[in-house]
């Protein structure tokens, strides 16, 4: 018997007589094939099955490759935009106010950087409107220790009240509204929750977001009352909701059509650049930034939920790290004890002693003495040898000797000018010298969150031995995904690299091919790719 007319029947009767054309029916086909299978052995079903499952993988191929490639998460996000933006006055209002201001759009971009990349994942993750990560420009600019003057915090400016609806943990040594992860996870849910309140409608959500759905509903009830349309653009809102949403709409708008109105928008690369590390345990942040082999100063810019020396010894226990340092920290972390992660002094207990007394004179709080010494309640007795906590903050504590302080304090430093620019603020001037904003406060008798003047002239001191700014490091490690089609020579010329360089980064001497999906660690200038 010719296999080649069985096979071909079998295949299409397989298929759904999808992956091959013919001049019969679907119908006459169908009937061909089941004549045909009648007397088809295993041996001819089986290869049936095999061609059936080539065809099936060259069609999903050329799905595959019918997908865009992003190397900028703007690209990413633009190519997604899905809300309508109406043309109308606030939109247009809103638009070119930032049309005007390219300086500003710069700033989001570089504030934005270790971050956009998992926003827009978990806004995909969700399958919400890419819109929405675009909200902490309107929210914050992406100023993870912004505050507003009603207390709302982090870059998704949250209320103290709506963080702990949302689960966000807030004490003496954390606050979840600065978490960048956690408050990703919040702010999604809130909007979840508001988009189901309000039946499905996106701008009425994202109104509420910032007004409350209380008012959202009220208004929607007064109109209703009054057979009136219940739209966004429809309801009696407070000022600053009206602009709001206009506000989103208008950035939406200028990413969608940046070349028409003359706007730049600094490449962000679309790779992961960061990692979710559980750590376990309470831990000192200096010696996890010495265990990543990074600064203290980046370790709180990626982790500016911390409000303290050390994280909160009740948790959140988790650090998030540039994606090349988490190996390197997780493999150290193994071999330090959990006793070894604080830095402490042995105590004795003298009268009129508690556990606050003692907290306030080592700068530490009772919960972390207690969790130290794993201690079942606050009762503590004239003799017993403590374990506490040191804290840098301890150096200048007046309970230590005078030359202790001293010596401890003792560095060589540069003292610097700088001269206040256009929408400056501590967060963007802690970022170009590499120094905290507790430091850059404190060094110019300010709150954290002073409203800075044009050309005002703020002190910072620079260490001897910090030869370099952060403005001058543009290299980062990041983690990028193989595509189809990818070849080493291909990927080095992107990132503007030395194929020599990834295979050793990657350990890949020896390997033909690179497979789709493949990850590999590339050290890119985020400048220059």
């Amino acid at each position: 018997m010719n296999k080649s007319p069985l096979l071909l029947a079998l295949v299409l009767a397989l298929s759904g007589c999808q992956t091959l054309t013919t001049q019969d029916s679907d119908s006459q086909v169908a009937n061909q094939a089941n004549e045909q299978l009648e007397g088809a052995s295993p041996d001819d079903i089986n290869n049936a099955l095999k061609i059936n499952a080539q065809y099936q993988q060259v069609a999903d191929d050329n799905d595959d490759e019918a997908a865009p490639i992003f190397d900028d998460v703007w690209e990413r996000i633009r190519y997604q935009l899905s809300i309508k933006v109406p043309q109308n006055r606030p939109v247009v209002t809103q638009r070119n106010y930032y049309a005007k201001h390219q300086a500003y759009l710069d700033r989001i971009s570089k504030r934005a950087e270790p971050y956009l990349h998992f926003i827009v994942e978990e806004v995909e993750k969700r399958e919400m409107p890419i819109e929405i990560a675009l909200l902490p420009i309107v929210e914050s600019a992406f100023d993870p220790f912004g505050y507003s003057n009603r207390s709302a915090s982090g870059i998704w400016q949250f209320m103290p009240q709506t963080g702990e609806r949302f689960d966000l943990k807030q004490n003496w040594w954390y606050d979840g509204r600065r978490d960048i992860v956690q408050s990703t996870r919040a702010a999604l849910d809130y909007l979840s929750y508001l988009h189901k309140t309000l039946d499905g409608d996106w701008l009425n959500a994202i109104a509420a977001y910032n007004s409350g759905e209380g008012r959202l509903l009220r208004a929607i009830k007064k109109n209703r009352k009054k057979h009136l349309p219940t739209d966004f653009w429809s309801l009696d809102l407070p000022s600053e909701t009206t602009a709001y949403v206009p506000k989103l709409l208008a950035l939406a708008d200028l990413l969608k059509r940046s070349d028409d109105f003359n706007v730049t928008w600094q490449p962000v690369i679309n790779a992961q650049v960061v990692e979710v590390v559980d750590v376990g345990s309470q831990i000192d942040l200096a010696l996890a930034a010495d265990m990543a082999d990074i600064t203290l100063t980046e370790l709180y810019r990626l982790n500016p939920g911390f409000n303290r020396w050390a994280t909160d010894p009740n948790g959140p226990h988790f650090l998030l790290l540039p994606v090349d340092k988490a190996e390197q920290f997780s493999q150290k972390l193994a071999l330090t004890d959990a006793k070894d992660r604080l830095r402490w002094q042995r105590y004795t207990v003298v009268r009129g002693d508690s556990l606050s007394v003692i907290a306030k004179k080592f700068t530490t709080s009772s919960s972390a003495i207690r969790s130290l010494n794993k201690l079942s309640s606050n009762t503590i007795r004239v003799g017993q040898k403590l374990l506490v906590p040191l804290t840098d903050g301890a150096i200048n504590s007046e309970h230590l000797p005078k030359q202790m302080r001293l010596a401890a304090n003792k560095s060589t430093r540069t003292k610097l000018s700088h001269t206040v620019k256009s929408g400056d603020t501590l967060w963007d001037i802690s970022r170009e010298y590499d120094v905290t904003m507790d430091d850059l406060a404190k060094w110019n008798k300010l709150r954290k969150n002073s409203v800075l003047r044009l050309n005002q002239k703020l002190t910072v001191y620079k260490s001897a031995n910090k030869t370099q700014t952060a403005k001058n490091r543009t290299d980062r490690t990041i983690t990028y995904k193989v595509r189809r089609g990818d070849s080493l020579a291909r990927i080095a010329s992107k990132f503007n690299l030395t194929i020599n360089d990834i295979i050793k980064w990657n350990n890949l001497a020896g390997e033909k091919y690179l497979q789709p999906g493949q990850k590999l660690k590339l050290k890119v200038d985020v400048r220059s790719s």
